[in-house]
């Protein structure tokens, strides 16, 4: 059987559109505890920048263990995600075990951030914790049972 070369063998980077790129970053860079590995954000006001492909619109992106994970600054002041629109329902995020999601939990509560319970979801193997970022869109951190 031949493979096509139109078939993925995993996501390499999905990009976020985001209507406050310095308030999304903070959110991130505090919830992950990385800085952004790319970031253009302080010159996402300059002319052109959010044009620039080479300057990633002026947006930033996370390293998370070789998948990536962007934000572009691009959405209208006021404008929020909306899951039932066509496009992005919300985001899983791996993290190891069930102990990493309570420890999150405890993490996401020092600093602030709104969440969901951790959810085991024993038929299918996971459990999840979801975040809502700053433009409500859903992050689900995921781990196996």
């Amino acid at each position: 059987m031949t493979t096509s070369p139109t078939r993925p063998g995993g996501i390499h980077h999905v990009r976020l559109t985001v209507t406050d790129i310095a308030r999304s970053k903070a959110f991130y860079t505090e919830v992950f505890g990385l800085e952004p590995a790319i970031d253009f954000s302080a010159e996402a006001d300059q002319p052109g920048v959010r044009e620039d492909q080479t300057k990633f619109y002026g947006g930033c992106v996370f390293d998370l263990d070789g998948q990536l994970l962007g934000l572009r600054p691009v959405a209208a002041d006021g404008d929020t995600f909306d899951s039932t629109r066509v496009g992005l329902d919300h985001i899983g995020l791996a993290v190891g075990s069930v102990d990493d999601l309570r420890a999150a939990v405890e993490r996401l509560d020092a600093l602030g951030v709104e969440h969901g319970d951790v959810e085991e979801l024993s038929d299918h193997g996971m459990a999840i914790l979801s975040i809502q970022d700053p433009d409500d869109i859903n992050l689900e951190l995921t781990s196996p049972l």
